[in-house]
């Protein structure tokens, strides 16, 4: 797969997608929302791929959308502008597979609400997280950050616009693991190798189960999680899984 300002490699059981603008830190463009939407989907369709790290390199995750490009985007253009970016974080939001965000350095607006719609997120002793959105005019998106932070404390980052670094980030939820510069993309891959071990149909629905019982009462949301474990239960799958852990138990102790 071949794109202009994204990289993508494979390795055993996951991708690593990266972000590929240095020059410009990163910044999305409109061709690079194209290529995020498109490479998530043709990601989704791969059936050797069963988690992806989605990084910006050691350096910098991704400063936000191009400046440049939307100061001189025409008001009639605007709708098609909002739609390309709406296109690509609805589908990494709604997907299939488990996405890690591997954070380094800064991660600005845009950015920022990439790093918000991943299921982990690792991040570098390096990374700062910002929305400096009403800065230039415009809202910067609420309700993912809402989810993981609570609403008090996403009100105060989007509307202030204050710098978070890594420890306060983890200190509020925001990322799951922080690492030194050097080791915080092992981490992450550390993290889709796990994942790629895991039961593809089990991690899709254990990923529906993290997105929709948060938003249900406590009796609807504890009978959805029970249907879903007795459809993965009734699967053959899951007998062959547990027929090797026993396998695999009886050799250790035979050692």
């Amino acid at each position: 797969m071949t794109y202009q300002t994204i990289i993508v490699e494979k390795k055993k059981g996951y991708a690593v997608v990266k972000l590929n603008r240095p020059h410009e830190m990163n910044a999305i463009s409109k061709t690079m929302r194209q290529e995020l939407y498109k490479v998530f989907v043709d990601l989704e369709s791969d059936s050797e791929v069963k988690a992806i790290v989605l990084t910006g390199g050691e350096y910098v995750f991704s400063a936000g959308m191009d400046i440049k490009e939307m100061s001189n985007l025409p008001n009639e253009e605007g709708d098609e502008f909002l739609e390309s970016m709406m296109k690509y974080l609805k589908k990494i939001y709604s997907y299939k597979k488990p996405v890690i965000a591997a954070v380094g350095g800064i991660a600005l607006g845009g950015g920022f609400n990439l790093v918000t719609i991943c299921d982990l997120v690792v991040a570098s002793e390096s990374a700062i997280f910002c929305h400096p959105e009403l800065k230039f005019g415009f809202n910067p998106f609420f309700y993912p950050l809402s989810q993981i932070v609570g609403i008090t404390k996403a009100k105060e980052i989007v509307m202030l616009g204050e710098p978070i670094g890594a420890n306060e980030a983890l200190k509020i939820g925001l990322v799951n693991k922080v690492a030194p510069p050097e080791e915080f993309m092992k981490v992450a891959e550390n993290m889709a190798e796990t994942l790629a071990k895991r039961s593809v149909k089990a991690l899709e629905e254990l990923r529906n189960i993290c997105s929709i019982v948060p938003r249900m009462d406590k009796m609807a949301a504890i009978n959805i999680e029970s249907s879903i474990c007795a459809l993965l239960f009734a699967r053959d799958e899951r007998k062959i899984q547990m027929q090797e852990v026993v396998s695999q138990e009886k050799t250790r102790k035979k050692k």
